[in-house]
C-alpha cells in the first residue's frame, strides 16, 4: 500500500521525539529521514535545512508550552494546576526547553503561564506590584524546584546517602540517630526517599496561601465577583 504523503507536522513530531530522547546533537537530517522512512530531500522540502528545522522545533515548543488550562474551584487550586502543568511540561522536554533558552525565547515561552497566574491572583484580590510579586514568586518557585529536582537526579550516587545518615546506627535496635535524638518520627521520615511530587505541591500551596492572604481582606473587584467569589 502506498504511503500517504509526508506532512510538515509529521516531520516536526519525529524531530521533536529524537531531540527529547537523545538531545539536539542526535538530530541529523539523515537520521530523521530514516525514522520517517523517506528521502533526505523530502525532509529539506518540508522544513528547509537543519537550522531551519531547529528554529521550527523551538517555535513549536513555545506554542505547546502556551497550552495552559487552569482547573479548580478557587484561585489557589487553579494556581496549583498551573504549577503542576508547567512542571510537567518542563520535565517532559528538557532538551527542547534548552533550545528555546539558547535562542532567547524563554520569557515568551513563559508568558502564557504568567498570564494565567495574573488572572488568578487578580481573582484573589491582588493588584499592582503585589500581584506582580505573587506571579513571579510562583514562577520562580516552580522553576527553582525543578532545577533542584534535576540536579538531584543527575548527581552521582551519594555515599552515605541521606537515608543512611538519618537511619539508626547498625546494632542500635531501632534507636533514633544522634542527629535527632528527641524526634524519632522526624528521623524516620528523613530516612525515607523524598517524594518530589508531594513536596512540590506542599511548597507551592504554602507559598500561594501566603501570597494570596494579602488579598483576602481587600474589597471584591468586578473580576472577583464575576469569578463567583471562588
Amino acid at each position: 500500500m502506498a504511503r500517504t504523503p509526508l506532512t510538515r507536522a509529521e516531520v516536526l513530531e519525529a524531530a521533536a521525539s529524537l531531540v527529547k530522547q537523545h538531545g539536539p546533537a542526535a538530530l541529523t537530517m539523515r537520521k530523521l529521514a530514516a525514522e520517517l522512512g523517506t528521502a533526505v530531500t523530502s525532509i529539506y522540502w518540508h522544513v528547509g535545512n537543519r537550522e531551519s528545522l531547529l528554529d521550527a522545533l523551538v517555535e513549536r515548543t513555545v506554542q505547546e508550552m502556551g497550552a495552559i488550562r487552569p482547573a479548580g474551584r478557587s484561585p489557589v487550586e487553579r494556581i496549583l494546576s498551573v504549577a503542576r502543568i508547567l512542571r510537567r511540561e518542563l520535565r517532559e522536554r528538557p532538551h527542547l526547553i534548552a533550545m528555546v533558552h539558547e535562542r532567547g525565547l524563554t520569557e515568551r515561552m513563559f508568558l502564557p503561564a504568567q498570564q494565567a497566574l495574573v488572572h488568578e491572583v487578580r481573582a484573589a484580590g491582588l493588584r499592582g506590584a503585589r500581584a506582580a510579586d505573587a506571579v513571579r514568586a510562583v514562577q520562580f518557585q516552580i522553576v527553582g524546584f525543578l532545577l533542584v529536582e534535576r540536579n538531584r537526579e543527575r548527581s552521582p550516587a551519594q555515599s552515605p546517602a541521606e537515608s543512611d545518615l538519618w537511619a539508626p546506627p547498625p546494632g542500635s535496635a531501632g534507636e533514633t540517630p544522634t542527629a535527632a535524638p528527641d524526634d524519632p518520627e522526624l528521623a524516620r521520615a528523613l530516612a525515607r526517599p523524598a517524594d518530589p511530587e508531594r513536596l512540590f505541591l506542599l511548597s507551592v500551596r504554602a507559598l500561594v496561601h501566603t501570597l494570596l492572604a494579602d488579598g483576602a481582606t481587600s474589597p471584591p473587584s468586578r473580576g472577583r465577583a464575576a469569578d463567583g467569589g471562588r
